[in-house]
């Protein structure tokens, strides 16, 4: 594993776009102390204090993973955040919001963005951007819930040691979905917010009250409402 560092970089998946596929092993990591320009879903903003938190993207080479499969990646990605942050919050409370936001307690703490590559049906390459709020405690008002570890846990923490752990908990996770991927899925949904728990959602446009009975293969949201069940993705459904 090769770690990159920089002090300042507009966006670490940005940047990772810019270097060459092949000169490049599995598990480079680009890791920045400010990111400028940080993106998040929807095309959103991610903002991060500088020297505060984890900023960062990581290039894999799952050629395993068919095109059709690709969000098993991101269950993997956010697994592997979850019990990073178990581990230095000592509980189980964490829970990952679809599609791929880490939240603690209902608020959150991790922001996960990846970009992958096709080649004959299957992911050449993935960039995999992560925001971790490790040790900031004060956000910008437009953000409507957040939190850090240190928040939570009311200590600061090294983000070199949270970065190894997180890495050691995506090596094992990814390790596993080489193998099984269906393991990754139910650990996945056993995290999965409001899973069975009817909630208020905006869906096409309408409020409504539902349940989100899981996840497909391709990431859609599964929804039972009134009796049947709707699948929608990210441009369909907002949680309220």
């Amino acid at each position: 594993m090769k770690i990159l560092h920089f002090d300042s970089l507009e966006s670490t998946n940005k940047y990772c776009e810019l270097l060459d596929p092949k000169s490049l092993e599995e598990f480079t990591v680009v890791c920045t102390e400010e990111q400028l320009s940080g993106i998040g879903q929807r095309g959103n903003v991610w903002s991060s204090e500088a020297h505060k938190n984890l900023t960062f993207s990581v290039i894999l080479k799952p050629s395993f993973i068919a095109t059709a499969d690709q969000y098993y990646l991101t269950m993997c990605l956010a697994l592997a955040v979850t019990e990073t942050v178990d581990h230095y919050c000592g509980n189980n409370t964490t829970k990952i919001k679809w599609p791929n936001d880490i939240y603690v307690d209902g608020k959150k703490i991790c922001g996960i963005l990846t970009s992958n590559s096709i080649s004959n049906g299957h992911l050449s390459q993935s960039i995999c951007g992560i925001g971790l709020n490790v040790n900031q405690t004060v956000f910008p008002q437009w953000i409507p819930n957040p939190t850090s570890l240190k928040l939570i846990a009311d200590k600061d923490f090294d983000t070199d040691k949270v970065l190894e752990l997180l890495l050691i908990k995506l090596q094992h996770f990814y390790s596993i979905l080489k193998e099984d991927a269906e393991t990754v899925k139910k650990k996945y949904l056993d995290r999965l917010y409001r899973l069975n728990k009817p909630a208020k959602y905006r869906y096409k446009g309408e409020e409504i009250e539902t349940t989100i009975i899981g996840v497909d293969q391709f990431g859609h949201l599964r929804l039972e409402h009134n009796g049947t069940e709707v699948t929608c993705d990210l441009k369909e459904v907002v949680f309220l």
